[in-house]
This record gives structure tokens, C-alpha cells and sequence, in this order.
């Protein structure tokens, strides 16, 4: 068109606004897809719990326990509910320290591990994206207090949302908890600095046709509104050692938000996996 004489103006935001303010079916997918984000949370929560000390590591059923078989694990339970995934995370120890790493090998007799499951829908093509952490054997102190941390954002979060409510405020907010607990995050360092331990990342993100999309809640946000499907993911690091994150999904609503996911926090998997039962 362009060679032809027509002048063209790329307008993303127009089309990013379009795509925020999800419709009732869209939504319902979107639930669709959430149940079976819990239903492979839950199968990786199985395993964990029924996995017991090796000598070299952790097993399960007779056969080491590894992040490729969480990662298989959820897969299926996903095609139980008519949805697929291929790219997600289970990474166990220091791996977890690497917001990225989907994961691999071994997990060790006492070890923790990041499971980020973002299944898609297939009929609808919309996505869900949660979050939890769990530990084997014996926690580590570290690990056990930021998740408490986690939670405590997750909450402080959640309780903000709201139409009209700027995704920047909500992530310095969580920045600031963060910090007053003496962990850096990107709000606390100078700009351009590479920040690899505390909380390196934005807080959260728009899901629907992408499981990233409009709206932003980070250094750079979006103004909330009416119909959004966001994140929110607070997590701490320390590379050389690993990581908590937490994440919900959830939907802004006229006065404030409801969440989507439903799924226990717990570290212990037993305990989450009898949670989930009830």
C-alpha cells in the first residue's frame, strides 16, 4: 500500500484497547483455561507429595523425579481440559532464581520449585497464567519467608485493583513493601541497572488472546478498567540460590476485582493437594 501512494499510521493502542475489556464468552474461556491451570497445579502437586527421598535426588514411583516429568505431568491434565501448553516452568533450586528457565533435571531430596503454567484453550484460543511455589523435604528458612512475603504483596495487590487505578502504583506499591524488608527491586536501583536478585520483574500483565498483553503493571503501567484480565506475580530472587513467585489471575470488575484462580497457596504440596480436593 505503502509503494502504491497510501500513507499508513500503525496505531497499536487502538487495537490493544479493543482487546482489554473482555466479552462474557471470552471470559468464560478464560475460566475454562484457569481450570486447567489448577488441574496441572494440582497433578504437579501429586507428584511432589507422593515423592519420596533418593540417593541422588528425589523419586517418584520408582523413577527420579525431574522437571521434564512436572512439566509432562501438567501437559496432560491440560489435555483433560480441552486446552494445550507447551512453554512452561518448573524450576527447582537456583533455577528458580531465572524468571525464564523452564526447568530441568533432577530436584533434589530437599529442594523448591517455581511452577508457572500458562495454559491456551484451544477452542477459544485464550490463555490463564498462575503461579505457586512448593518445597520437598526439609523448607528452607529463606524460601519459607518470602513466600510469606509474596503473599503479603499478592494481597496488598489485590486489595488496590480497581477501575481507574494506574498498574504503575500498584507495582511501586509492591515495590515498596518489598524494599522496607531490605530487598532491592527495579524502583530501588538506578535506571539502566541490571537487577538480578529481589524483585526483578513488573507485577503483573493482561491475559486473554496472549497470555502477555495489555494491560501493563509495571514501571510503565496502564490505567486500569472495567473488563481487564490481569496478573499478578510478585516474586523474590537470589541467583546462586532461587526464587518465590506467586501469581493469580484476575478480572477487574466495576468496584474493584474477583479472582479467577482457585488454587491453595500453600508450599507444602500435600497440603495444597488436599486443599484443592475440598
Amino acid at each position: 500500500m505503502r509503494a502504491d501512494g497510501v500513507e499508513l499510521t500503525v496505531d497499536q493502542r487502538l487495537f490493544d484497547d479493543r482487546r482489554r475489556r473482555k466479552t462474557p464468552r471470552e471470559l468464560e474461556a478464560i475460566g475454562l483455561a484457569s481450570r486447567a491451570a489448577e488441574a496441572g497445579m494440582a497433578a504437579i502437586a501429586v507428584l511432589l507429595a507422593r515423592s519420596e527421598p533418593g540417593e541422588d535426588g528425589r523419586v517418584a514411583d520408582g523413577e527420579p523425579l525431574t522437571a521434564e516429568r512436572l512439566r509432562a505431568i501438567a501437559v496432560d491434565a491440560f489435555a483433560r481440559h480441552g486446552c494445550s501448553g507447551d512453554d512452561l516452568i518448573a524450576a527447582h533450586g537456583p533455577q528458580a532464581a531465572d524468571g525464564h528457565d523452564p526447568g530441568s533435571g533432577r530436584l533434589a531430596n530437599d529442594d523448591h520449585v517455581v511452577c508457572d503454567l500458562f495454559p491456551r484453550h484451544v477452542d477459544s484460543g485464550c490463555f490463564s497464567d498462575m503461579t505457586r511455589t512448593f518445597t520437598i523435604g526439609t523448607p528452607d528458612p529463606t524460601i519459607v519467608e518470602w513466600h510469606a512475603l509474596c503473599l503479603e504483596a499478592l494481597g496488598l495487590a489485590r486489595e488496590m485493583i480497581a477501575p481507574g487505578v494506574d498498574g504503575t502504583d500498584v507495582h511501586k506499591a509492591v515495590c515498596a513493601l518489598f524494599e522496607r524488608h531490605g530487598h532491592p527491586t527495579g524502583m530501588s536501583v538506578p535506571e539502566g541497572t541490571v537487577l538480578r536478585d529481589g524483585f526483578y520483574h513488573g507485577l503483573g500483565h493482561g491475559v486473554g488472546l496472549d497470555v502477555h498483553e495489555a494491560p501493563n503493571l509495571g514501571k510503565a503501567g496502564h490505567e486500569l478498567v472495567e473488563g481487564d484480565v490481569i496478573t499478578l506475580e510478585p516474586g523474590l530472587y537470589r541467583h546462586g540460590f532461587g526464587g518465590v513467585r506467586v501469581e493469580d489471575l484476575l478480572v477487574v470488575t466495576d468496584d474493584g476485582c474477583e479472582t479467577v484462580t482457585d488454587f491453595p497457596y500453600g508450599l507444602d504440596p500435600a497440603l495444597a493437594v488436599g486443599a484443592a480436593a475440598r
